[in-house]
């Protein structure tokens, strides 16, 4: 039988007790049989001793991550045999070696910022929080305070993980985050010249915001990539793009339409004036931005041929 397992990461004090002694308290989390809550750390939050019986939850702490192995879980799936497991992993520990027995199903992934921190998180230790964030389908920035940059917040963990909803809170509730006033080129031009960081740029923006830009001309140098599966008449330009280090590199690239595409060759770079329009997509997993090229000319490889979104003076 499968088990559902939810986990929750973050760094000390961003938020995931809270989370999880909310989570607890809902009446429809209050569901037959027993939950096994595991926490790696202890933070200033606690869970009290009446939430965990009235909900018939068993709480395991692991202070090391070396307790933290796939034997010791299956050990005590065999002791309690859970019905749901929930995980309060330290973000201290590399979450690339996390391993769960096999009938523990990953149900969810959450991550929890506090973004009071978050710049000095980013800065020092951007490996570690890039684990965090990469398969996450929820990030929750809590503590937004007044004059934090939170359109750069959402840029940076767009660039790490284009698909994940994305939360902002104050003590208030849900913050709405625009990135209008700062995008680094001009949205009115005709057509909207995107330099390598530029293209990045719009890349992460029009996946969220594809109003902004639907009918608009762009025009950008790109490097042609031709998936099997396409059509003669389509192609994706793009550039490679790394977000915390060589070894974390991606392709951003657009499905665009053009009748000599079958004329180009992988990795060979061109120069592109498209307009933007709007499509349901298969790799999108739905509707998204399409490109209807205007003209496609080939051309040079660019000095610096990868977007280094760390470092956009670089670009």
């Amino acid at each position: 039988m499968s088990k559902p397992t939810y986990v929750i990461n973050g760094f000390l004090d961003s938020g995931k007790t809270s989370f999880f002694r909310y989570t607890l308290a809902q009446p429809y989390f209050k569901a037959k049989g027993k939950t096994l809550l595991i926490a790696c750390e202890d933070g200033e939050e606690a869970y009290g001793d009446g939430l965990l019986k009235d909900t018939n939850t068993v709480l395991i702490t692991m202070e090391e991550e070396a307790e933290f192995t796939l034997e010791k879980l299956a050990a005590l799936d065999r002791e309690f045999d859970p019905e749901r497991i929930l995980i309060e992993y330290n973000g201290m520990w590399d979450f690339r070696n996390m391993k769960l027995p096999e009938v523990w199903h990953l149900e969810q992934q959450i991550t929890m910022i506090d973004a009071s921190s978050f710049q000095m998180y980013f800065t020092n230790m951007k490996s570690l929080l890039a684990e965090q964030i990469r398969n996450s389908e929820l990030i929750m920035f809590n503590r937004c305070e007044e004059g934090l940059d939170l359109a750069s917040y959402k840029r940076n963990v767009k660039a790490i993980n284009q698909k994940a909803e994305i939360i902002f809170e104050d003590e208030n509730g849900e913050v709405n985050v625009t990135l209008d006033e700062d995008l680094p080129f001009d949205v009115s031009a005709d057509p909207i010249e995107l330099s390598g960081y530029g293209f990045g740029m719009f890349y992460l923006d029009a996946l969220d915001n594809l109003d902004r830009y639907e009918g608009k001309n762009v025009h950008f140098r790109g490097m042609v990539l031709k998936p099997r599966q396409f059509p003669k008449n389509r192609f994706v330009p793009g550039r490679m793009a790394m977000t915390c280090c060589a070894q974390d590199m991606q392709f951003l690239g657009f499905v665009t339409d053009y009748k000599g595409a079958y004329k180009l060759k992988d990795k060979e770079w061109v120069d592109v004036t498209a307009r933007v329009g709007r499509e349901y997509v298969k790799e999108y997993n739905g509707e998204g931005p399409v490109l209807a090229a205007i003209s496609v000319e080939k051309c040079d490889a660019p000095e610096n041929g990868v977007i280094d979104f760390s470092n956009p003076e670089s670009n």
